[in-house]
């Protein structure tokens, strides 16, 4: 007879922090029923590794030391040492109990933390695209495009919400229309295999605005991330045409992700870029290209789609997570280090 895992729980303070390729975040969790309180940002840049970031940016404003800590990270979780996807940090949890003295020091996946976020996330926390219905009860998607391209699911079952990690991001991009088809000829050049994240990040929008400006004959110019959404906000028109391109290519994918998971309790579009970009993102491009799955249109049409706009989504999961770990199935089998 299958013997049942003790219950899990977390000796407070709980230290919860977000990693992504560009930015570190960190908040605390003094107690069960204390939501998080935030400890501040900093670029994984100015750090030579997570030690460091923690020691500078998050322990100088507790009064009182972590017992446990619970990190998403942008990559895959794998032994005892994993390497960062889009930074050159490597993550040890044997050496943050070691010399920062945890407890207990949990790993999940960001976009994992992003999925364990979707049920606590509050009406203004979202803007709407499109008019489908959520079911509260339902598998959750979330697609997020940033310094890279995240994807997870929320499946619930049992009474419990179960999250999902993958690497959706890194599937072969697939181009529609003869414009589209050219602009990815011109990066499987220095690419080779086009992936979605390689067009749908930031770097992604960088990428596509050189080639349209190489298809054209127009100038390149030196250029970032930033530069490209503040010129198509402004009306610029090759930075314009990149985010058009950009978002009903996103809308493509997240129709795509949709389909292997059926969401019907919503699809959220998280990550850093979207927020910056809605008009890109409302204006009917994306939610025409989301739908358009023949022959399932009408059922495609009938999920609810949204933004989230909240500024750390995966701090409203994590902190979900350390307060009751009991209402999410979170695998812990090789991501949980313990004194």
């Amino acid at each position: 007879m299958p013997v049942s895992p003790p219950p899990v729980s977390f000796e407070f303070p709980v230290l919860i922090a977000d990693i992504g390729g560009t930015n570190a975040r960190f908040a605390v969790v003094e107690h069960a029923g204390a939501g998080h309180r935030e400890l501040g940002i900093t670029p994984t840049a100015a750090h030579a590794d997570p030690i460091a970031a923690i020691r500078d940016t998050a322990l100088r404003g507790l009064a009182h030391a972590p017992r446990s800590a619970i990190f998403a990270i942008a990559a895959p979780i794998e032994g005892d040492r994993v390497a960062f996807t889009n930074c050159p940090w490597v993550f040890e949890p044997k050496r943050l109990i070691a010399e920062l003295g945890f407890t207990d020091v949990v790993v999940v996946n960001d976009f994992e933390a992003q999925g364990l976020a979707l049920p606590g996330l509050a009406a203004g926390d979202v803007v709407e695209i499109g008019t489908g219905i959520a079911r509260s009860d339902a598998t959750k998607l979330v697609v997020g495009p940033g310094t890279g391209l995240g994807v997870g699911q929320l499946v619930h079952s049992r009474g419990s919400w179960i999250p999902v990690p993958g690497e959706g991001g890194h599937v072969t991009f697939a181009p529609s229309g003869i414009r589209e088809k050219a602009i990815v000829d011109l990066l499987a050049r220095d690419l080779g295999r086009v992936s979605a994240e390689h067009v749908l990040c930031g770097a992604g929008l960088v990428r596509l605005h050189r080639a349209i400006r190489t298809l054209d004959g127009g100038p390149l110019e030196a250029i970032d991330p930033a530069g490209v959404t503040t010129a198509a906000l402004a009306g610029e028109p090759t930075a314009a045409e990149v985010l058009e391109i950009w978002s009903t290519a996103l809308g493509r994918f997240a129709g795509d992700m949709a389909l292997v998971c059926l969401p019907h309790g919503g699809v959220h579009i998280g990550g850093g870029i979207p927020p910056r970009v809605l008009p890109f993102l409302t204006d009917g491009r994306f939610r025409a290209a989301f739908d358009d799955k023949a022959p399932y249109r009408d059922m495609m049409a009938g999920f609810s789609v949204s933004v989230v706009v909240h500024p750390v989504p995966a701090f409203v999961g994590l902190a979900a997570f350390a307060a009751r770990p009991d209402l999410y199935a979170v695998g812990l089998a090789g991501r949980r280090w313990r004194v």
